[in-house]
C-alpha cells in the first residue's frame, strides 16, 4: 500500500513494485490524476488519507487483494507556498500540515496494524531533513517531517513484529520541492527515480528497524 502515489516517489514505487510482481493498492486526493499516473497497473482508491472512511476503503482493498505486507506513508503536504515564517504562519494551514503529514500516517498505521502483523509486514514513513536541520522558511513542513521521525522511532521501539523505517529519500525533482522554491530552476535535482532503488532495498533487506537516508539503505542491503 503506497500513499501519495499519483506522482513524485509514489508513483516511481507504486511501478517498481507492479514490475517487481506485486499487488499495489495506490492512493492520492485527485482520482483522475492517480488513473492517469498509474494506470489499471494497480489498485487505485482515490481519497484524502485525512478521512477515516478513506483509509478503511484502503485497508478492506489490502485484504481484497490477500493481505498486506508493505505499508509506504509517502503522502505529504508542504503548505503555503511562498514559504512563510513562522511568526507569520497561518495556524489553520500548520493544522492541515501536521495532520496530512503527522496524524494520517498514524491512523492509517493504526488501522493496518492487524494485517501487517500476519505477514511480519513493514512500515515505511518517508521523511525529509527538513525533520533534522532548520531551515528558514521550513518550520511548517520541517517540524511535522520531525513529529514524523520521533512517531516513527517510538513505533520501531513499540513493535516487535512489524518493521518500521524512516527513509529520507533526499532532494528530487518533484512538483513539490518546485512549489517549495517557485520561480526557480530545480532541474539539477536527481528525479524519485534515483531514491527507488534504496526504498526497495528496505523493503527486501529487512535491516534493524530505524532511520535510513538513500545511502544508507543501499549499503544495509
Amino acid at each position: 500500500m503506497i500513499t501519495g502515489a499519483s506522482r513524485g516517489l509514489g508513483r516511481t514505487t507504486a511501478l517498481a513494485l507492479v514490475g517487481a510482481g506485486w499487488v499495489v493498492v495506490a492512493d492520492a486526493r485527485n482520482g483522475e490524476e492517480l488513473f492517469q499516473a498509474i494506470g489499471d497497473e494497480v489498485v487505485a482508491v482515490p481519497g484524502d488519507v485525512t478521512d477515516p472512511n478513506h483509509r478503511r476503503d484502503l485497508v478492506e482493498a489490502a485484504h481484497a487483494a490477500g493481505g498486506l505486507d508493505l505499508l509506504v506513508n509517502n503522502a505529504s503536504t508542504l503548505g503555503p507556498s511562498p514559504r512563510p515564517r513562522l511568526k507569520d504562519y497561518p495556524l489553520d494551514a500548520l493544522r492541515r500540515v501536521y495532520e496530512v503529514n503527522v496524524l494520517a500516517p498514524l491512523a492509517l498505521i493504526q488501522t493496518a496494524l492487524p494485517l501487517l502483523r500476519r505477514r511480519n509486514g513493514v512500515i515505511v514513513n518517508v521523511t525529509s531533513d527538513a525533520g533534522t536541520e532548520a531551515y528558514e522558511g521550513w518550520g511548517g513542513y520541517g517540524s511535522s517531517k520531525a513529529a514524523l521521525n520521533q512517531m516513527s522511532d517510538i513505533l520501531a521501539v513499540e513493535e516487535t513484529v512489524v518493521s518500521v523505517y524512516r527513509f529520507d529519500p533526499g532532494d528530487m525533482n518533484t512538483r513539490m520541492h518546485q512549489e517549495a522554491f517557485p520561480g526557480e530552476d530545480i532541474s539539477d535535482r536527481p528525479d524519485p527515480e534515483k531514491s527507488v532503488p534504496a526504498l526497495l532495498a528496505l523493503m527486501e533487506g529487512r535491516p534493524s528497524s530505524g532511520a535510513y537516508r538513500v545511502g544508507d539503505a543501499l549499503l544495509s542491503a
